[in-house]
């Protein structure tokens, strides 16, 4: 492929209707540092194992199914034109979990999850279509949207630091690793070194690979993992050969069309103000990946990339439908795995030598992962440290959640009224947090509610300020184009 030929413009696609369809080596390099990362990044994405055996009553090898088919529906993002590492909807699972609870466990609990699932996927398919979805990002005032994201990422660390939650599990290993993550990904000093040193260049690509190598050797050290040895603790469960999921008793017993049944129409009316609760935190997400996206597009201007809400809600509204059908799935079918996004922006960032697209790192970084699952050696490897692997990627999506959150306020007013918002959220769930949002807005703003604050003048800077004039702009011109 010759790169050469698309300095300054889109990566070379196949148009598809609204998509853009890209293939690895056909449209874009295959970033091996990506994939080598994804195979072990996937014990994050086998996190969702225990979520669903503790809620659902699954067996592991049907949970394991679910994750392997919602691995393979992430690799639709980038073959289809968006250029994302896309996950789970990850701080509304607690919202999710709620709901589900509220059934008695067995069919009313799993029809009560397909109903949401498959309701999820369709209000955003709509969204897509209509193309209001692009609009709505306009149109949500500044200091709602940045309350969204920034209580999102507050909630994400409260998931992992509340009593009994996942850092209690394994406090040792979770704080050196997230120590060593931090300074790899945001460190100013490591930064500077890596562009001093062609290994710590080549290391800087690894992301928080080096993180999860590190929980795999510390965990059994501090004896945080069971067996009396350390190589026991370390190789207690390390297995040779292919993961055994059970795709036949998943499309027998827990899909919809099999014996477990379709829910009735109630239940999809039931499941609607929850479908709106959990889109206010989705919508943070896209929000969230259009910034990260600009971000690191500014930076390149060898590639110009193309960020569509509206396709992004087409892509992720049928993933959630097909799930809904095929797989329900708690941790749900979001837009942005943040946390990763971030790893790849990074790398990108560097320059064409270090990710020649970004369409290259996201897709790699996925079909690495979807390959990592059906290795029963990483599988077994990362089992232990689960709980480690998924506190590094939550305390990442919150430390960038609440920077891209303050960066949405305009103006120190926004700022207060996003810290209410966050704070609502965090106590009282996110359709509270949209109502106390709404109406500090409208007491503070009155008529102007979706223009914002006149008054106290600008928080930031001519140049960003500038750059939220542009991302302005770009949905203008999206809209047009969509007409």
């Amino acid at each position: 492929m010759d790169t050469n030929a698309t300095v300054g413009k889109e990566q070379p696609y196949i148009k598809a209707g609204p998509f853009k369809v890209r293939f690895p080596f056909v449209h874009y390099r295959f970033e091996v540092a990506d994939f080598v990362q994804g195979l072990l990044m996937c014990a994050v994405c086998l996190g969702a194992i225990p979520l669903l055996q503790d809620n659902l009553g699954m067996p592991f090898e049907v949970a394991l199914a679910i994750v392997i088919l919602n691995g393979f529906l992430y690799t639709w993002h980038t073959l289809l034109g968006d250029p994302v590492v896309p996950g789970w909807i990850t701080p509304a699972i607690p919202l999710l979990v709620a709901y589900c609870l509220t059934f008695p466990e067995g069919t009313e609990r799993m029809q009560a999850l397909v109903a949401f699932e498959i309701t999820l996927g369709i209000f955003s398919i709509l969204l897509g279509i209509t193309g209001l979805a692009g609009r709505l990002i306009k149109l949500v005032p500044s200091a709602i949207k940045s309350g969204i994201i920034l209580g999102s990422g507050v909630y994400a660390v409260y998931m992992i630091f509340v009593g009994g939650g996942k850092f209690d599990a394994m406090p040792i290993t979770t704080t050196i690793c997230l120590v060593v993550t931090f300074y790899l990904l945001f460190s100013t000093g490591f930064k500077k070194l890596s562009m001093r040193s062609k290994f710590w260049g080549w290391f800087s690509n690894l992301g928080i690979l080096p993180a999860i190598l590190v929980a795999v050797i510390v965990a059994p050290l501090v004896m945080e993992t069971p067996g009396a040895t350390f190589f026991e603790r370390m190789f207690s469960q390390f297995e040779w050969g292919f993961s055994r999921p059970d795709f036949a008793t998943l499309w027998t017993d827990w899909v919809p069309w099999g014996t477990l049944g379709w829910p009735s129409a109630i239940k999809f009316v039931n499941a609607i103000p929850t479908v709106l609760a959990i889109y206010i935190v989705l919508f943070g997400d896209v929000v969230q990946s259009k910034a990260l996206v600009r971000d690191a597009d500014v930076t390149r201007p060898d590639e110009k990339i193309d960020y569509n809400p509206n396709r992004a809600h087409l892509i992720f509204g049928i993933r959630n439908t097909v799930m809904g059908c095929m797989g329900p799935d708690i941790t749900m079918c979001g837009p942005l795995w943040a946390a990763m996004q971030v790893v790849v922006c990074e790398r990108y960032k560097r320059g064409p030598k270090s990710m020649q697209s970004i369409f290259g790192g996201a897709a790699s970084f996925r079909f690495g992962t979807f390959t990592g699952y059906w290795l029963l050696p990483i599988v077994t490897l990362v089992r232990p440290i689960l709980s480690v692997a998924l506190a590094l990627t939550l305390v990442v999506q919150g430390f960038v959640s609440v920077r891209i959150g303050v960066q949405e306020s305009r103006s120190f007013r926004d700022l207060g009224i996003a810290g209410v918002i966050a704070g609502v959220i965090l106590a009282r769930g996110s359709a509270w947090g949209l109502a106390v949002g709404i109406m500090a807005c409208l007491l503070s703003y009155g008529f102007d509610f979706f223009k914002g604050d006149k008054e106290f003048g600008s928080l930031w800077s001519k140049k960003v300020e500038a750059l939220n004039q542009e991302d302005l702009d770009d949905l203008d011109e999206m809209d047009k184009e969509e007409k």
